[in-house]
């Protein structure tokens, strides 16, 4: 990686004039440090530009001069791919524009870095509903979830990021525009280029802007949390819940109890939702066509598991505020985790009809190599997506703990690995998982992927340090 001389700083200052560019210590501060203060990196400049043009200087500047850049959306990302150690940092935040929203179409089209729920409200002004949702919605980036194919609490019926974006910009590494804003839901033209840029975090190209796919809005939501014995029972709860609504689920949740208390200690006014405590709980979301129909469907549906012995407890929502407390239990559980000290967190993915399975013999294999760490699983039923995260046990040295995580990580994923699963569900792999991954990948999918990227990218100046 070539440093930045002083005359590439000068030019790069040019370039994007005064307000696109700082390197004001106070300010760019923010910029380097990850969520879970996991990573602290430096840069000799932050880029701000606003708009695609300049984001297409500033990469052929970099591209010129064999200088490394890495892409930043809304900063929320857990495996360290938009923390730069070294690189120039260009962040996408100030590309906030609304630039189409077509009903009659069903899509819009947004500048990368309008915010995930900015991107929901504007659907929603125009009677339409955008459907991706995770818990940093608020400040996670459309360039963001993009570059990462985010998933989040709706999968099981709309799909990944990959499966709403229509058609992407993005500046190349070699500072050319792509132009592939397409409202089209048919092109058979060849490779669907798009793609490339979707999940690839930062390392083919800076998404700019995208062309998103919108849904009518539904008629009526219903909300339920509901306590089982046991995570298998989830699965087969699930299969009903399916059956029942003939595909209008879409969220279904799990909850171990430790992340449950951890949020209810945590969390100020949450409060317990059920009268029970069982050792799992589900949060099932069921949305409707038509008035009433979520509400008449989830009560059949609880009725039908109670009968069955699926689940012994339910709580339904009787209002906005309900359904929004019960949610927040669901979202805040990683911020419930942080103060426990640190953890092993995964972000994994097994085959739906496995995921029981694979809870307990990852939990039997951590009990082996660390015993008395406590285990946290919260996730997406849906989707076979479980945030597998294990926190030291009472009383255990927090950094001896801490120390193990490596080895402790790779006693889960080789539980992953043998399910057929996936090391990374949604999170990407970052600077946090790019060295683990070749442990399970093939070695015709590393080398393929690297050809991809020595193609597009030659001199790897795009997020250098992420991916192959």
């Amino acid at each position: 990686m070539t440093a930045p001389s002083s005359a590439v700083l000068d030019d790069l200052k040019a370039a994007l004039g005064s307000g696109g560019w700082t390197q004001d210590p106070d300010v760019v501060a923010p910029f380097l440090t990850e969520w879970r203060n996991r990573w602290t990196g430096n840069t000799p400049i932050l880029l701000t530009p606003r708009s695609t043009e300049e984001v297409a200087r500033a990469v052929a500047i970099c591209a010129r001069e064999g200088v490394a850049i890495t892409p930043q959306g809304g900063g929320t990302g857990l495996v360290g791919g938009q923390i730069p150690f070294g690189e120039v940092l260009l962040s996408l935040k100030k590309l906030r524009a609304i630039r189409d929203v077509t009903p009659l179409d069903d899509a819009m089209t947004v500048e990368a870095g309008l915010t995930l729920l900015e991107a929901q409200q504007a659907a929603t002004a125009a009677g339409r509903y955008f459907p991706l949702s995770l818990a940093a919605e608020g400040s996670a980036t459309i360039g963001g979830v993009i570059s990462t194919n985010a998933g989040g609490t709706q999968v099981l019926r709309y799909g990944m990021m990959r499966d709403l974006v229509l058609g992407v910009e993005a500046v190349m590494p070699n500072g050319e525009v792509f132009n592939g804003l397409k409202r089209l839901r048919k092109d058979n033209t060849g490779y669907d280029l798009k793609h490339l840029f979707i999940g690839a975090e930062g390392t083919l190209g800076v998404v700019t802007a995208a062309t998103l796919k919108l849904f009518p809005i539904m008629r009526s939501r219903a909300v339920a949390i509901v306590g089982l014995e046991t995570a298998a029972a989830s699965v087969e709860l699930l299969a009903r819940a399916k059956a029942e609504t003939g595909g209008g689920v879409e969220a279904f949740e799990l909850m171990k109890r430790l992340g449950m208390e951890l949020v209810l200690k945590t969390i100020p006014d949450t409060r317990e939702p059920l009268e029970s405590t069982p050792e799992w709980y589900v949060l099932i979301e069921i949305a409707s066509g038509t008035p009433g129909g979520a509400e008449a469907q989830l009560e059949r549906l609880l009725e039908a598991a109670f009968e069955q012995g699926l689940i012994n407890d339910a709580a339904l929502a009787q209002n906005d505020a309900q359904r929004a407390a019960f949610w927040r239990l669901r979202e805040e559980h990683s911020a419930a985790l942080k103060p426990e000290g640190g953890g092993w967190k995964h972000d994994v993915s097994v085959p739906i009809s496995r995921i029981a399975d694979f809870i307990d013999e990852a939990s039997a294999a951590v009990e082996r190599f660390h015993p008395g760490a406590r285990i946290s699983v919260f996730g997406h039923v849906g989707d076979g997506n479980l945030h597998y995260d294990i926190l030291p046990g009472v009383g255990q040295d927090i950094p001896a703990f801490i120390g193990r995580w490596k080895e402790g990580s790779q006693v889960v994923h080789d539980v992953v690995a043998r399910y057929d699963g996936s090391i990374s569900a949604e999170h990407g792999l970052g600077r946090l998982k790019t060295d683990e991954v070749k442990r399970y990948k093939t070695p015709l999918e590393i080398e393929t992927m690297a050809a991809i990227r020595l193609a597009i990218d030659p001199r790897r100046i795009m997020n250098p340090a992420v991916l192959f």
